[in-house]
């Protein structure tokens, strides 16, 4: 049954745009409305009945945990995101969810944010490619998705309240384009709205965020739901362009929606609009659409995706290990996996696997094993580090699994510190001094540091979260069933201090400042000389990869598609990673970083196989976000595209030249004389269209050197007894000339300066 807004009483529809419980919409049967089900669930589903909560405190129904966020970013793969995805999607038509809360595309602006084990990356680009590519398969299932947290949602402290207090050209360029790319590329059923405030003005109520930009410039046509709380005032969310509060309020909202209509505050247009939309979430209803979900084929894949996901860091010819080599396994994590985070998305998983579970399938005998430490702490460290290196002692190999507990990290806190625990460094450092090699297998959702025993040990495997299949996809990595090809998502530093957000994060009195501007993560340490510990987009194989032929090709005056030739020069098959940088010219009105991460592809060779890849480079890998002319903009000038092995690793470039834009600034009298002089309209004619020796004077190069940024109302008032402020005015209005259909210019921008 179709129906629409006009159909319905005021009360009706006040109701509508506010949930009912937590997890549904609300229902009109006798209308046809059907309750929507909602399920949070980017890695799993937490599918809970009435009395449920939004904390993850309340028991769920069991479904696959696949490996989270912080891992599907590590894989650099975009089918890896689809395969997740699509089993998810299954699971949600078998439990009856609708709508699944995920993907979280937020940028991990700072290592300390206790939800990034939810969060893709450090770099829009590899978050949107891998989040589009999961909306886009999940849906092709018949569930809607709802993309998280619009926006500048980049930490969990004070997070209800806080203002990120963010310049519009770092939000376009960093922690808008995913969401953008999602939006304009898989059409997601909803979009969900941040907790915090951007500049003032909290999410749920930001009409420039929700409306504007959105809907206006990018074309949103699905639903907008408010995060679990995120609603201050209804109906300003509504006017601002939230179609649904969730959860509901125990019908507190619906009659201060229905109220402000009748009084005026409140056009019921903008009502309807909002009805219209979550009416249209209708198509996602599954009922009678139930299927049957494998899920011994579901954890089977989990194992699969997980092995692909994993970032192989350090590797001192150990690794992969043999059935004959003597091991000691020492960790708690090797018997007890942590492999998700804590808070909404915890999912209560259909079975575990751990290492030790699966490591019968890899030895010939009985393998020794010692805890090593305690993960809730205390107990007889001593003795438990004693039991470590003695085992050690008489290995080959030592095998320690450290990393965090989900005490350690979570939704609702962010972490102060990037180290393990000191228990833990202990551990590796002792058994390091006895064992003939030691590796390190970490478990973690949010980066540590390894500095204090780096140097000590021979191999360093990082699995962030990989999980309920992650026992048996880290015993598939070490002992090469599967060859490593996860590579960094985000930068690990060798200090908190070298990070680029430590200053400004989580801020003070209810502001965070985003100071670093455009220098988020590896954009940061490579503009800035500051070498990380492991870079953005580092990861080792177990064979030898080379790179040749590589050449780059102008094909528009804004884009370009760069080639390179990839050879396995190795002995077994493997997947490599190719990354195209861009470094775009910086100039004293627009700073660029040092590089940015322009385009992407994961190949698998067999061993002596080689493949030529071609990655175009569109507009958008040239462009900045201009504010003056609110237009993404490609500057006329020489650009280097670069083939990176990682961020900082540079294995070949070419520089090519862009003619871009025609970019027509508009002049005021707040104008500098330096952009007076050098405008491609008037410059040319200036001095001799006002015949002033004091202004030929000042236009000389080495005085202009020094006075160029005076604005031109200060050199006018010198001239004002010679020439009148109406022919600045005059000359000026020459600037804003606007396109016409008998100028068509598509590349032309024009910006206002001054």
């Amino acid at each position: 049954m179709n129906i629409s807004a006009s159909e319905l009483s005021l009360d009706q529809k006040s109701r509508l745009v506010s949930g009912d419980g937590f997890w549904h919409t609300y229902g009109i049967p006798e209308s046809g409305i059907e309750a929507v089900k909602l399920s949070d669930g980017p890695h799993g589903l937490r599918s809970q009945g009435e009395a449920g909560d939004n904390f993850g405190l309340t028991a769920s129904e069991e479904s696959t945990c696949f490996p989270p966020a912080v891992a599907i970013g590590s894989s650099w793969d975009p089918s890896v995101a689809e395969r997740v995805a699509t089993a998810i999607g299954r699971e949600a038509r078998a439990l009856g969810v609708d709508i699944v809360l995920g993907p979280g595309v937020n940028i991990k602006r700072s290592p300390l944010c206790g939800r990034n084990f939810e969060y893709l990356s450090e770099d829009p680009l590899l978050s949107g490619v891998l989040g589009s590519a999961y909306v886009t398969a999940i849906q092709a299932q018949g569930v809607g998705c709802s993309v998280k947290h619009f926006a500048a949602n980049n930490q969990e402290s004070d997070r209800m309240r806080v203002s990120a207090d963010v310049d519009e050209r770092t939000l376009r360029e960093i922690y808008f384009p995913a969401f953008e790319r999602i939006v304009k590329e898989a059409r997601p059923a909803t979009l969900m709205c941040s907790y915090n405030r951007i500049n003032g003005v909290f999410a749920s109520e930001n009409r420039w965020l929700l409306t504007d930009v959105l809907r206006g410039e990018w074309g949103f046509q699905g639903a907008v739901m408010s995060d679990w709380g995120a609603v201050h005032d209804g109906p300003a969310a509504v006017a601002a362009g939230l179609d649904l509060e969730m959860p509901g309020t125990e019908g507190r909202t619906p009659p201060l929606i229905a109220e402000a209509v009748r009084a005026g505050t409140l056009a019921e247009r903008e009502l309807d609009v909002a009805v219209a939309r979550i009416l249209g979430l209708q198509q996602w209803h599954g009922a009678g659409r139930r299927v049957e979900a494998d899920f011994i084929k579901h954890h089977q894949l989990a194992r699969e995706v997980a092995a692909e996901c994993a970032v192989l860091l350090k590797n001192d010819d150990t690794l992969p290990l043999s059935a004959a080599t003597k091991l000691a396994v020492i960790g708690e994590f090797a018997r007890s996996p942590r492999f998700q985070g804590g808070g909404s998305s915890h999912v209560r998983a259909t079975r575990t696997e751990s290492f030790l579970d699966a490591l019968p399938e890899f030895t010939d005998g009985a393998v020794a094993y010692a805890p090593g430490y305690n993960l809730e702490g205390g107990g007889d460290e001593a003795a438990l580090l004693d039991a470590a290196v003695g085992i050690a002692a008489d290995a080959d190999v030592a095998l320690i699994f450290a990393g965090l507990s989900e005490s350690d990290e979570s939704e609702g806190f962010d972490r102060t510190s990037t180290e393990l625990p000191g228990s833990q460094v202990a551990l590796i450092r002792a058994v390091a001094a006895v064992a003939p090699r030691t590796v390190v297998v970490l478990s973690n959702g949010g980066v540590v540091t390894v500095e204090e025993w780096h140097a000590d040990v021979a191999a360093i495997l990082e699995g962030f979260l990989l999980g309920q299949a992650s026992g048996g996809a880290l015993a598939d990595l070490l002992f090469g069933k599967v060859n490593p090809s996860g590579r960094l998502a985000e930068t690990i530093p060798r200090r908190l201090a070298d990070h680029p957000s430590t200053p400004n994060f989580p801020g003070e009195r209810g502001h965070v400042v985003y100071g670093e501007r455009l220098l988020v993560g590896y954009r940061a340490f490579t503009t800035l000389g500051n070498p990380a510990r492991y870079p953005f987009g580092h990861g080792l194989s177990y064979t030898a990869f080379e790179l040749t032929d590589f050449h780059v090709d102008v094909t528009r005056p804004d884009s370009a598609v760069a080639t390179v030739t990839v050879t396995n020069t190795g002995s077994r098959e493997g997947a490599y990673v190719v990354q195209i940088y861009v470094a775009a010219p910086s100039t004293l009105d627009i700073q660029r970083p040092a590089r940015e991460l322009r385009a992407f592809t994961k190949v698998m060779l067999g061993a002596g196989e080689s493949i030529s890849v071609s990655l175009p480079l569109d507009r958008r890998a040239f462009a900045y976000w201009d504010v003056d002319a609110s237009d993404w903009v490609v500057e006329a000038g020489s650009y280097t595209v670069q083939l990176g092995r990682d961020s900082e690793t540079v294995l070949a470039e070419q520089t090519i030249s862009l003619t871009g834009d025609d970019i027509v600034r508009e002049l005021t009298l707040w104008s500098t004389l330096e952009e007076w002089i050098t405008h491609p309209v008037i410059g040319p004619t200036l001095l001799d269209e006002i015949d002033s020796d004091k202004l030929r004077y000042v236009s000389q190069p080495h005085i202009l050197r020094g006075i160029g940024t005076l604005p031109m109302r200060k050199i006018a008032d010198t001239l004002r007894d010679t020439v009148p402020e109406d022919k600045f005015l005059t000359i000026m209005a020459r600037t804003r000339k606007t396109k016409t259909a008998a100028d068509p210019e598509p590349n032309r921008v024009r910006a206002t300066t001054g």
